[in-house]
């Protein structure tokens, strides 16, 4: 099963670069753990497309219950590793 310690690196920053397309910011503005709402000013628009986007990026399917653990990257990195073990 893969877990977020195991993501590919080239994944984990295909993620941060959604991630920062979205929010609009640089990735050196981006740490593993800074909160999207609080330290980026991320919406609740910001978190649905985030989600889309990496359903699409991954092929994989993210069930909108989990965008209340997609807070920060670490966050974000979980629910796609999950995602992607679901998957097979």
């Amino acid at each position: 099963m893969t877990t977020a310690n195991e993501l590919a690196a080239a994944d984990r920053a295909k993620i941060k670069d959604i991630v920062c397309d979205i929010l609009e910011i640089e990735p050196d503005e981006l740490t593993d753990t800074s909160l999207f709402r609080e330290e980026h000013d991320a919406d609740s628009m910001a978190a649905i497309e985030i989600l889309s986007q990496l359903e699409r990026a991954f092929g994989a399917d993210i069930d909108q219950a989990d965008l209340p653990r997609m807070v920060h990257l670490d966050g974000i990195v979980a629910v796609v590793s999950e995602a992607l073990a679901v998957r097979g």
